[in-house]
């Protein structure tokens, strides 16, 4: 489809989005029941995200609604497509939607940035499962989400370094080449990257924008430069573009990427056995290691899904987070501000989840180690 075509298409959704949600504003007045906006790409080449973190949030509605709770709550969807041009688009709509109390998002770092003078206007809680741009919750940062954003995830500070880390294992003189897509997450996360990446170990850097469609001349230079480490910060589809130009143009050492390229449809698109042995990161922890039997049974019965995608487990204690605030009866976006706020909340894995100041989980939270094996996704253990 034409660039031009597709983006006219995206506006045009987002604005239909915002129509929507005006429009069924009486309707969300109905007593007991509260709603929640979940907000993530769910069309365009980055869906799978979306679509993936939809199911935990669903699967932790199931569970309260299961309980037949005096407070009703439903799911407002809002389609950014991972995009910040339509997530600016987006958000005005839900932020004026006075019966949405919290919202689940954005799931990336761009689209949250480009979305959050909309939310903060108007007081709107804001719980990110996947965004990890470490500006996001820094003070001093021209465009930050204080007071309302908060995230369950590590930021790039700690996924930076473990990337790197994890890359050069066993690797016994390491020369890394780091290349970044540009974008406001890939720039931020190879920014960290950068600071564990010793001069010694350093080979070579490269910029390249989201969807460039002809890899040769980095390519070129990481086979220059005598890489045996390369490490991609961006998103799953050029990272799929990238690697199987690597692997074409005769590079046969590491290939490396955080959370953004940790994709099912990965592999699918980069080709077997182009992303064969890529290690990957993720500020997640698989849903299938933390949850009951039970759980995973009724997870499947609900979704149709066997082994549940990346973030799963982040969104699920996200949704969570907000059905706690509701049980204490907290209906409005200032009582589930406060709640939010000073709250200490339980995550699947049995972690105390509680916020700083700025949004982000004091203590931390886990990054995981992942590889390609055999055309899928296999979790390592805690990089």
């Amino acid at each position: 489809m034409n660039k031009k075509i597709q983006r006219s298409l995206a506006v045009v959704s987002a604005a239909a989005l915002v129509l929507g949600v005006s429009a069924v504003s009486s309707a969300m007045a109905a007593p007991k029941t509260v709603y929640l906006a979940f907000q993530a790409p769910l069309t365009g080449p980055n869906a799978l995200t979306g679509q993936d973190e939809l199911t935990g949030a669903k699967f932790a509605l199931s569970e309260y609604n299961a309980t037949n709770p005096s407070i009703k709550v439903e799911l407002v969807l809002a389609d950014d497509q991972g995009d910040p041009t339509v997530a600016a688009s987006v958000a005005p709509g839900i932020a004026s939607n006075k019966a949405i109390i919290g919202l689940i998002g954005p799931a990336y770092s761009g689209a949250t940035q480009a979305s959050l003078p909309s939310y903060k206007a108007a007081g709107l809680p804001m719980i990110s499962m996947s965004a990890t741009r470490v500006s996001l919750t820094d003070p001093k940062a021209a465009v930050n989400g204080f007071p309302i954003f908060k995230r369950v995830v590590a930021n790039d500070k700690f996924q930076g370094p473990a990337l790197v880390r994890y890359a050069t294992k066993g690797v016994a003189t390491p020369k890394v080449y780091l290349v970044d897509d540009v974008s406001a997450y890939g720039a931020g996360l190879a920014d960290y990257a950068k600071k564990t990446i010793t001069s010694a170990m350093a080979v070579g850097k490269d910029s390249v924008p989201v969807n460039t469609s002809d890899y040769t001349s980095v390519v070129a230079k990481v086979k220059a430069s005598g890489a045996n480490v390369v490490i991609y910060c961006g998103y799953a589809p050029d990272a799929a573009k990238f690697v199987k130009a690597l692997r074409d143009g005769g590079y046969t050492g590491i290939f490396a990427s955080g959370d953004g390229t940790l994709k099912a449809d990965f592999p699918v698109n980069a080709g077997k056995a182009a992303a064969e042995g890529t290690r990957l990161t993720a500020a997640d922890v698989p849903f299938e290691n933390l949850v009951t039997a039970a759980q995973m049974a009724a997870y499947t019965k609900l979704t149709g899904i066997k082994v549940p995608g990346t973030y799963v487990t982040s969104t699920y204690n996200a949704t969570n987070i907000y059905l706690t605030c509701i049980k204490q009866g907290k209906t409005s976006r200032a009582g589930m501000q406060n709640c939010i706020t000073s709250g200490a909340f339980k995550g699947v894995a049995g972690d105390t989840i509680k916020f700083d100041r700025y949004g982000d989980i004091i203590g931390g939270a886990a990054v995981g180690a992942f590889v390609i094996k055999d055309g899928k996704i296999a979790y390592v253990a805690v990089a």
